[in-house]
């Protein structure tokens, strides 16, 4: 398959270098707005090729698309220290009003993948800008948070983090919410086997959790600039999934028409069917209460923002 990537900033080459040497893409066509980076890290990433699967990795331009299967655009403006995600709004709607179309012209049929932030608004954007049909439009939404969720989890029980089903809801960013309700390992609720290994899990215990988690991204930020090998990882998780035609369930960022607490036409994360027509369904998953009243405020959130993007286009 041939896949392309819009932004070849940290993010955008980790994510490159994961799917050339994982075999993922036949041809890998990288495109950014400064041509000599995207060349240099072709260039580069093309060097570890013979190393694992030979996939060929070329710097192109918007027309070299045509019959792209995937494209992930992570093209946008970082997130800086003390900034939020919202907080990158507005200069990343500027930068997708112009990149969107392009796509649109020299790759109809592709399936968009969104990893730049705001995630959830921008995927929306994406989607409206495009025309395209809402299954091929989606965002990387929370897969990365749930994957934080399941790791603090599996090391403060003392478990595999591959073992542990835990989803985050939402917002990819402050408003995202945890679901304790539901998470499992083994078929057994995590409050079950905290229990039977002698271990605490009591409210101060979640909410510490529920920190690290949800701070993750500003403690790896203020420590080395951006985050990228976590998000790498989850694209090419994503990738598999549509390539593998493996029905896959993440917690992707997808369009709702009728969204949570009468929040619609909003983008957010929720467990998703992913195969290789992209977004299979969506599934509501089962939530107590103060979660639930949670993700309301979280739709809430993305609803207005989701709105002032909307006015920029």
């Amino acid at each position: 398959m041939q896949i392309g990537i819009i932004g070849t900033g940290m993010v955008g080459s980790a994510i490159a270098f994961s799917l050339a040497t994982e075999g993922s893409a036949q041809r890998l066509i990288l495109i950014d707005n400064n041509k000599d980076r995207a060349l240099a890290e072709a260039m580069d990433i093309s060097h570890a090729t013979p190393f694992s699967f030979g996939s060929k990795v070329i710097a192109g331009d918007y027309q070299d698309l045509k019959d792209t299967g995937i494209i992930i655009i992570t093209a946008g403006a970082n997130q800086k220290a003390g900034e939020t995600r919202l907080d990158l709004l507005t200069k990343n709607v500027a930068i997708f009003k112009n990149i969107i179309p392009q796509i649109a012209k020299h790759a109809p049929q592709s399936i968009l993948i969104i990893a730049s932030n705001p995630v959830d608004i921008m995927t929306e954007v994406a989607l409206r800008l495009s025309g395209f049909k809402k299954n091929r439009v989606f965002g990387t939404g929370t897969v990365l948070d749930s994957s934080r969720f399941r790791n603090s989890l599996g090391k403060y029980l003392g478990i595999s983090p591959t073992s542990i089903h835990a989803n985050v809801v939402g917002e990819h960013g402050d408003s995202e919410v945890l679901l304790w309700s539901g998470a499992v390992a083994g078929t057994t609720k995590i409050e079950n086997i905290a229990y039977q290994l002698g271990i605490s899990l009591e409210k101060e215990i979640k909410e510490e959790i529920d920190k690290d988690v949800r701070n993750a991204a500003y403690t790896i930020i203020n420590g080395k600039g951006s985050t990228y090998f976590g998000i790498a990882a989850a694209t090419q998780h994503i990738i598999n999934a549509i390539t593998g035609d493996s029905h896959m369930i993440l917690t992707i960022s997808s369009h709702h028409n009728k969204g949570i607490g009468n929040n619609d036409n909003i983008c957010y994360s929720t467990p998703a069917i992913i195969s290789k027509k992209g977004v299979e369904a969506v599934l509501i998953p089962t939530m107590d209460k103060t979660e639930q009243e949670a993700l309301i405020k979280s739709a809430q959130t993305l609803s207005e923002h989701t709105k002032r993007a909307l006015e920029m286009l």
